[in-house]
Parts: structure tokens; C-alpha cells; sequence
């Protein structure tokens, strides 16, 4: 993107201390947004205007950073939902509910708890738009990481749902769904997980961060205007719907 097709407008994202969340922030704040991180770990990286400690999937601590927030900045235009965890790459049979549990906790619930704390503020003021990393998992499923699929697949559920409920109100609701993205979540997957998954990208290669970055940019700005409970693929051509 050439222009700043942000400015003026005020970005929360979660899980915005590194990878793809930090590469979001960079991103919106060249383009003109003033950028509102929340992440369980902390950052003082200069791209924020200010950052919020933040676990998405805890109740009260989502409602104290959007509080924190919203009376730092006035007012949010957008979230960007990004927080999330791959969980282990393994057949579903070894997984532990503990480790199901936590994948849901942190990729699904925490996208419905954040969305909830500040759609309120945003249909007030008759504009909003949210923004869900989901992934092509959502719409493909994926052996050995079945929970992460599951999850991804409630993210892109929930985005069409509500997006419907406030169609109308000035609040846009869309998706992105990359392919397999070389960040620090390669830490939690195997290698035989990571080469499968290159091989399934037509374009053989990973997603950047970049590529990700600017799909969701179009998606969270005021030119995304009659776009709404769609998701944006970021897949090399793998995605075929």
C-alpha cells in the first residue's frame, strides 16, 4: 500500500508484541493509525501509542485493557484480532483436554471476549471494523493439529455471525485466513508438520508477514466499505473456496 489509508483511525491489536501481530501494528502505523497494542507479554516498541498486558482469554483482563485503552485514546475504530497458539502438532487421540482446551481458549474465545468488550463503543459511534486472523485451516481442516482447525474454523463461524448482526451499523466484520507463516509458532510445530504444510502452498513458499499485514490493512480500513463477514485468503493459491 502507497498511501496512508489509516490516518486518523485508531487500531487495538492483540497479541501484538512480535510476529505477525507486531508485523499488523507496523504496518497500520505507516499507513496512518495510531496503534493500541494488547498481548499477554509485555512491549515497549515505539510503534505503540501505548501497550496493554492483556490475556484474551480472561474476562476481566480484557475488559481492563479495553477500559485502559479506550480512556487513553478516546475512542477505537478498529480491532484487529490476532492473538493466538498453534498448539502441538500431533493426532487428535494424544491431545489432552488441557491442550485442547487452552488452543480454544486462546484462538476462539479470546476472539469472541475482545470483539464483545468493544463493539459496543464502536456501533455508538456508527463506525467499526473488526478484523480476525483465522487460517486456511478454518476452511480445510489439518491433520495432527486438529484443535488449531477446529478454532480457526469457530473464528471464521463467528465472524459471518457477526457480521450479520451488524450489517447496517457502520461495523464491518471480516476475516483473513494465511497460509502456514514462518513466525515463532514454528516453535510449537514439528518439522515433518511445517514441510507438509509448505507442500500443500501451489506457490511453494510460506506467507510472509508482510502479505499479511497489508490484506489486513484493506480489510480494516474505510476503503473495505460493502465487504463484510467475508475472509480474505492469504494462501499462495492453496485456499479453493
Amino acid at each position: 500500500m502507497i498511501h496512508r489509508v489509516l490516518e486518523g483511525q485508531k487500531a487495538v491489536i492483540t497479541g501484538a508484541a512480535r510476529g505477525i501481530g507486531l508485523g499488523i501494528a507496523e504496518e497500520f502505523a505507516e499507513l496512518g493509525a495510531e496503534v493500541f497494542g494488547w498481548d499477554i507479554n509485555s512491549s515497549d516498541n515505539s510503534v505503540f501509542s501505548a501497550f496493554f498486558v492483556c490475556d484474551v482469554t480472561n474476562e476481566a483482563s480484557v475488559a481492563a485493557a479495553a477500559e485502559q485503552t479506550l480512556t487513553e485514546a478516546g475512542h477505537i475504530s478498529i480491532l484487529v484480532n490476532n492473538a493466538g497458539v498453534n498448539g502441538p502438532t500431533k493426532p487428535t487421540w494424544d491431545y489432552s483436554l488441557d491442550e485442547w482446551t487452552r488452543v480454544i481458549d486462546v484462538d476462539l474465545t479470546g476472539v469472541f471476549l475482545c470483539s464483545r468488550a468493544l463493539v459496543g463503543p464502536m456501533r455508538d459511534q456508527g463506525f467499526g471494523r473488526i478484523v480476525n486472523i483465522a487460517s486456511v485451516a478454518g476452511k480445510e481442516g489439518g491433520p495432527n493439529a486438529c484443535a488449531y482447525a477446529a478454532a480457526k474454523a469457530g473464528v471464521i463461524g463467528f465472524t459471518k455471525g457477526l457480521a450479520q448482526e451488524l450489517a447496517g451499523s457502520g461495523v464491518l466484520v471480516n476475516a483473513i485466513a494465511p497460509a502456514i507463516t514462518e513466525t515463532d509458532l514454528f516453535g510449537e510445530m514439528s518439522e515433518d508438520y511445517i514441510a507438509d504444510r509448505k507442500r500443500r502452498i501451489p506457490m511453494g513458499r510460506f506467507c510472509t508477514i508482510e502479505e499479511i499485514a497489508n490484506v489486513t490493512a484493506f480489510a480494516a480500513s474505510p476503503a473495505c466499505s460493502f465487504t463484510t463477514g467475508f475472509t480474505f485468503d492469504v494462501t499462495g493459491g492453496r485456499a479453493t473456496y
